[in-house]
């Protein structure tokens, strides 16, 4: 038996390792286009001073960002340690320094006229993003266990690093939200009677659990139209929205409101963190709720606050 080609042990490992399907997709996209700038040369017989070739060329030719280039080097370096077992020792190259930009942050009177351009399933994820600083796909991935109505709270899972955090539910939600889990059931029970082909699971949990796809608890809140094929599995199942429906949601609802930013989903996260600075919360309390695994992530948001510069007064307001 010949041994399987080398994206397909790429993609072993990646499973193997329960990284995202993402990361997969990345992953293998930067090592084909590392091996076909060397002239499809097999990087067993390349090494560390073709890496740097390489990542010097994406920086001066290329001219990528900063985490552009450090993602095509963790992919590579992904293949030489764990597919090739050849770790790169050190790799030379030219770093693209980063640009320090400060996040688009909205008023509190801009976010209310943006929420209220938009109704429906898109209103509703908006508010999550604002009102509990999600990131777009841990909204789009919300299931209906995530959300407990009791405690107030929402459970975020898989989020980035693979962790898992609770968030507080808005009290201005928790009726929408109630009733998309009354819908989302209603649909479920009408799916079960036909031929449902089971909600996508992640990691191992399809094995250990066989029953959990076809369970309301692990139905998203958000669910597609109708089912897709599954990449890794090749098998017919459901999934949650694509993310590109509210992105677009969102850019229109910021146009219609007359907001003169670059606003996007993200920016509601954003503002979400600036806001909560502004009404006193500690910094450690905002890196718990989004997810941080740097404070210094977090404390990016302290200098949007009005708390230096912006409060000097100008001498032309003197004259």
């Amino acid at each position: 038996m010949q041994p399987p080609e080398l994206m397909d042990q790429v993609r072993q490992q990646i499973r193997a390792l329960h990284l995202s399907y993402r990361t997969e997709q990345s992953y293998t996209d930067w090592i084909y286009r590392y091996v076909l700038y060397h002239g499809k040369r097999h990087p067993a017989e390349m090494g560390e001073s073709e890496v740097a070739t390489f990542l010097d060329f994406l920086a001066n030719e290329r001219r990528v960002a900063a985490s552009t280039q450090q993602q095509a080097f963790h992919a590579v370096a992904f293949l030489y340690r764990h597919v090739l077992q050849k770790p790169l020792a050190q790799v030379a190259f030219a770093t693209i320094r980063r640009l320090k930009h400060r996040p688009v942050v909205l008023s509190r009177a801009e976010v209310k006229a943006v929420l209220s351009q938009l109704t429906g399933e898109y209103g509703l994820m908006a508010g999550l993003l604002y009102g509990c600083g999600l990131r777009l796909q841990e909204c789009l991935s919300l299931r209906v266990k995530d959300i407990d109505f009791d405690r107030r709270e929402i459970t975020v899972c898989g989020g980035r690093g693979s962790k898992d955090r609770l968030t507080p539910l808005p009290a201005q939600l928790r009726e929408p939200l109630h009733q998309r889990v009354v819908e989302v059931s209603a649909r479920h029970t009408i799916n079960v009677r036909t031929s449902f082909c089971g909600v996508s699971l992640p990691g191992v949990l399809a094995t250990q659990c066989p029953n959990a796809p076809f369970e309301l608890a692990w139905q998203y809140l958000f669910p597609a139209p109708k089912p897709g094929i599954d990449p890794r599995s090749g098998s017919q199942q459901w999934h949650h929205q694509h993310e590109s429906g509210l992105q677009r949601a969102v850019k229109e609802a910021v146009r219609r409101a007359n907001v003169a930013k670059s606003a996007s989903c993200h920016t509601l996260r954003h503002s979400f963190a600036t806001h909560l600075l502004e009404d006193g919360y500690d910094v450690r309390t905002i890196q718990e709720l989004l997810g941080h695994t740097d404070v210094r992530t977090t404390m990016m948001y302290t200098h949007v606050l009005n708390r230096t510069g912006c409060r000097v007064h100008s001498p032309l307001d003197e004259l």
